[in-house]
Parts: C-alpha cells; structure tokens; sequence
C-alpha cells in the first residue's frame, strides 16, 4: 500500500456490456491494457469481442456498435476471462466507474469458478469525485463521466464506447489525474485505492 505509484504495474480494464446488471446482461467486449513506471504500455494492448448466447438488443448494438454478426465471430467468455486474470494478477485494476467491471467479472468468475473476483481497484471516478470536492465544486449530472473528465485535463477526446479506447483513454486519465493531485511528490498507491 506505500509503494509509489510510479513503482506500481497497474491493468487498465473496460468492458462493453448489454445493460448494467450482471445478473441477466452480458459482456460483449474486452479492453485492457497495462500502466507500468508511469507510461501506457501500449504493446499489452488487449481487445476481444464475447461471444453471447443472445440476440444483442438494439439499443445496446447502437450504443457499443457490436453486432450479433461480430459477437458470432468472438471467442466465449470462459475462454477470455483467464487471460484477462492472468493479466490482472499481482496487479490492481484501474477502471472508470468500478461496480460495472468488478460486478460482471466478479459475477464471472463466480459462475466459471465458484469463487469471487477479489482484486484492489483504482476507480478514476471516485478520484474525479474526490477532486471536486476537495474542490469545493458542486457535481453536476453528467460531471464525472469517462470523457466529461478528460478536457478538464486536457485530454483528447476519443469516440466512447470501444472497450480498448475506454481502456486508454482511463489508463490516460488517471496518470493527468495523479500528477495533478501529486505533481512534485511520490504517491502512495494507498491514496488511490476505491473507498467502495
């Protein structure tokens, strides 16, 4: 917990989903990719599309643009969840909004494996939030999202929704916010572990 975060391997993970409930939604894509010595890793980029057992709702194929088309040609869930622990192993996870990734891979692992998905998680939300209000900065509806943060930091816009470009544009997110907070000083990871 006192290991700076320059000293930290973090995996940044996204997933792409049917709605927002684990107990009857679905994974439909998988980015990941790892934060090392201060930089985005960009050669562990990692994405893959889910195959599901279901038609994808429209309004869901228009939100994440994966089509049953797409989902048919993806690999199963249970072939991609032990890369996807494999890279997260020994690593905290960095996530945008975690009860979304740690609820369905939890909820995963659970159903593949009969055991929960424990892991420490950094949550570029609950650092957004935080900031606003030590800030003293009344949030507003729609404050804290993914890419309503990122111009505060001066970072690209990239187009929503894409597991792997989510991923990124997190993984981005959390370094401008971290040396933002603590630009002359080593951080601990313990301040930017999720209270939840």
């Amino acid at each position: 917990l006192g290991t700076p975060l320059a000293e930290v391997t973090f995996c940044v993970l996204d997933l792409e989903t049917t709605g927002l409930d684990p107990k009857k939604d679905a994974i439909l894509s998988i980015g990941l990719v790892e934060v090392d010595r201060w930089g985005i890793r960009l050669a562990t980029a990692w994405h893959r599309i889910v195959r599901v057992d279901t038609a994808i709702p429209g309004d869901s194929a228009v939100i994440h643009q994966i089509t049953d088309d797409q989902s048919a040609a993806g690999s199963p869930l249970e072939e991609l969840l032990p890369e996807v622990l494999a890279r997260l192993a020994g690593r905290p996870m960095i996530v945008h909004y975690s009860p979304i990734e740690q609820n369905f891979i939890d909820a995963a692992c659970r159903r593949l494996y009969g055991a929960p998905f424990v892991t420490p998680i950094v949550d570029t939300l609950e650092i957004g939030q935080r900031v606003f209000e030590r800030r003293n900065h009344l949030i507003q509806p729609g404050d804290l999202r993914l890419f309503n943060l990122r111009p505060r930091y001066n970072l690209p816009q990239y187009k929503a929704h894409n597991a792997l470009s989510d991923a990124l544009a997190t993984a981005e997110l959390f370094l401008a916010m971290a040396d933002n907070l603590y630009p002359d000083q080593p951080c601990p990871l313990r301040e930017f572990l999720s209270k939840r």
